[in-house]
Parts: structure tokens; sequence; C-alpha cells
């Protein structure tokens, strides 16, 4: 037997979910939909986001990428996330070409992946220049992994101390933190910290270990353990801005369920924006078709999807992405 979250967790999300719905509104000037990003500012953002990973890198002659971004804030979207760890710096400095130009346009997220202070300010001070900005909107902490990992990032001597000083230097307007797949450790950061933002793995699969240590104790019948159910409902309470990654699973979903509803599963969800890396032209302009035609799924059909989709693929994603961090 399958069993799932709480009823009243379950209704706190639906709640969520239906004031996230109700407050999206579309953009007169590209019909994309927007949507406020929890406590941050005033501005929206697209709910589709151009994911600058991995899938970005792709596009190895430098022309081409940035011909990808262009046309991604031509056709709406506004959000573009990027960190050090693309390509050692090469993403960050690709979106910088563009941002000399369309700054204004743009939510502009990075991250960084180093856990002490100093390490991390050299990085960061790089990525600037880099990204040819003298601010970004959103600076992460990038894919938290285990207890220990957390500590490192809360030390005395650690990164997040660091972030907390450019928040209010006004170098980052807003800090948060990702994770790939260990929802019961990014509770516990949300929880004992002051984040502004969080990313994480969100997707119809219901990625995310049992284990909150990082071990490998997973139940594939247990539906319950996954970002949804575990790190979700404290970033509503705390009214922090939401990005769901891994919409697709790094691909293992594709071919599994229709596209499209793979997006509108994430997007139906009480957040801000779906992350998602598009590597060819074509993938750019049928993400924002779809991000165009987004109905919120109702909730026995979410239902429905989730635990078929989850019951089959779960456990192999929550392995898979149990080392992960999209370089």
């Amino acid at each position: 037997m399958i069993t799932g979250m709480s009823t009243s967790r379950r209704e706190f999300l639906q709640t969520a979910a239906a004031l996230t719905l109700a407050s999206t509104e579309i953009n007169a000037a590209t019909g994309m939909p927007m949507r406020p990003f929890g406590r941050t500012t005033k501005r929206n953002v697209s709910i589709l986001a151009f994911g600058c990973g991995s899938r970005f890198l792709m596009y190895k002659e430098e022309d081409k990428a940035l011909a990808a971004i262009n046309r991604a804030l031509d056709l709406g979207i506004t959000y573009l996330d990027t960190a050090f760890s693309y390509g050692n710096g090469l993403s960050e400095e690709r979106v910088g070409k563009v941002m000399a130009t369309r700054r204004s346009e743009v939510w502009l997220t990075t991250k960084i992946n180093k856990r002490n202070g100093d390490e991390a300010m050299k990085i960061i001070e790089a990525s600037m220049k880099r990204l040819q900005t003298d601010h970004v909107d959103l600076l992460h902490v990038h894919a938290l992994m285990d207890e220990e990992d957390l500590k490192a990032i809360e030390a005395p001597d650690g990164v997040l101390k660091r972030l907390y000083q450019l928040r209010d230097q006004k170098v980052a307007h807003n800090i948060g933190i990702t994770c790939h797949h260990n929802p019961g450790v990014l509770k516990m950061a949300l929880e004992h910290n002051d984040f502004d933002c969080t990313q994480m793995a969100l997707n119809g699969a219901l990625v995310g270990m049992k284990n909150v240590t990082g071990g490998m104790d997973i139940n594939p019948f247990d539906m319950s353990h996954s970002f949804e159910s575990v790190a979700l409902p404290v970033a509503l309470k705390k009214k922090m801005g939401v990005t769901a990654m891994k919409i697709f699973g790094q691909e293992k979903l594709v071919g599994k369920a229709p596209l499209d509803k793979l997006v509108h599963y994430s997007m139906s969800l009480p957040v801000s924006s779906a992350v998602i890396g598009m590597p060819k032209m074509e993938q750019i302009d049928q993400n924002v078709g779809i991000a165009k035609a987004f109905h919120p799924l109702p909730k026995k059909e979410m239902k429905h999807f989730s635990d078929g989709l989850a019951e089959q693929h779960k456990m192999a994603l929550d392995r898979f992405f149990a080392n992960h961090e999209d370089a």
C-alpha cells in the first residue's frame, strides 16, 4: 500500500497552491504567466526559468549560447539561473555578456558551492565581474548534501555568515539554498536559518530520500518522504520564494510521461518558477509554449499522476541524485 503525506500537510499545500495560482498574472506583452517570488520583492518572475547549468553548456559555441539566452528573454522568460560551478565560471561569463545590455529585464540568480567563507568570497567577487553586474537578485548556497555539510555552511567561518553580510550590503538582494536529494536536511536548514528563498527537486516522481542524514534507507512504497511533503511546507510557512528544479529528473522521466504534464505538475505546486535546462533552440520554444498554455492540474489528477510516476521511478531517481550536483 502506498502511503502519503499527512492530511494536514496536504491541505496546507493545497491552500498554498490555490493562493499561488490566484496570484498568477499574464504579462500582456509576452503572454508569459508571472508570479510573486515569496517575500523577496514586489517584482514578479516568469513561471518558467532558464537553467544555465549542464544543459546550457551543451551550446558549445558562444554565439549560439548567447542567442539561446536572448531567445528565452525575447519570449518572456525573466529568470536566469546560473552558478560558478557550471563550467567553472563559463556559464556566468556567458550570462554576463547578455547582462551587459539586458540586466534590467532579468531576475538573476547565481550559486556558490564553497563552504568556507573566505573561499566563497573570492569566487563571489569574481562571479560579479563575470556576470557584469554589481548585484544579483538571489545568491544561493549550492547543493546542500547532508547534516555535516549543513554544519560547515553554518559554522562561524562558513559561507552563510558571508551571505548575510552580502545581503546587508545589497550585493545579494536575497539569499537562499538549494538541495537535490535530501529533503530532511533541507527542512532543517530552512527552519534554523534566515533564508529568503530556496530551490529543490520538485517533480511528479516525488524525488527525495527517506534518511535525513544522507543514507540510502529508501522505502520505494513510502511516497511521503519527498521535498514536496517535507521541505516545501517549511519554505511556504516562512514565505520564502521557491523554485522547482529537476522537472524531468535529469531526463530520466522523459518518455515516461508527457512533457507538458511533467512541467504543469511542477507549476501546479505552490512555487514561483520551474527551472529547466534547454540545450536546443526548439526546446526553448517548446517549453515557453508549455508555460504559456499552463492550466493548473486538478488535485486528484496530480495525485494519480505522482503516485504512478513515484512508484515506478522514485527509488532510482533518489539513488541517482544522492551525489548529484549539476555542473
